[in-house]
């Protein structure tokens, strides 16, 4: 019997899959797990990586097969993106060293969040926009 599959997993939409593999491979330690070549040869139909226990999916851009005008919901198509993949990490600077050394642009510093954790931002090469915490303190509500 088949495991059904029940997790919420991100589907990111980019320009050059194949290159975003080897981004995410290299900014955040992701595992990869398959690919699909599409049928062109050059672009990725669909494929999936590991960042510890998560899973995520890449893909190229098909405008040609996207109803609403041509565009495939690339964050540079649309003009960037109102969602962030939030990681928590063991350590927020080193993960943030680690991304921008592989290309990604700190859109904020690590800084020592009132929430209690050590909290930053990047965004990387594709549009798509991470964040990476890990825990200092308990504060209350």
């Amino acid at each position: 019997m088949t495991k059904q599959v029940t997790d919420v997993i991100p589907h990111l939409v980019v320009d050059d899959a194949a290159a975003a593999l080897e981004f995410y491979k290299k900014a955040l330690g992701a595992e990869e797990v398959m690919r699909l070549p599409a049928e062109d040869g050059k672009r990725l139909m669909h494929s999936e990586i590991k960042v510890g226990d998560a899973r995520i999916f890449v893909r190229d851009a098909f405008p040609e097969h996207c109803p609403s005008g041509g565009k495939d919901g690339t964050p540079k198509t649309l003009g960037g993106t109102p969602v962030t993949l939030h990681l928590y990490v063991p350590n927020c600077d080193a993960a943030v060293e680690r991304a921008a050394g592989a290309g990604a642009t700190v859109v904020m510093a690590p800084w020592d969040a009132f929430w209690g954790d050590r909290y930053a931002q990047v965004a990387d090469p594709f549009g798509h926009a991470w964040s990476f915490a890990h825990h200092l303190e308990p504060v209350t509500a």
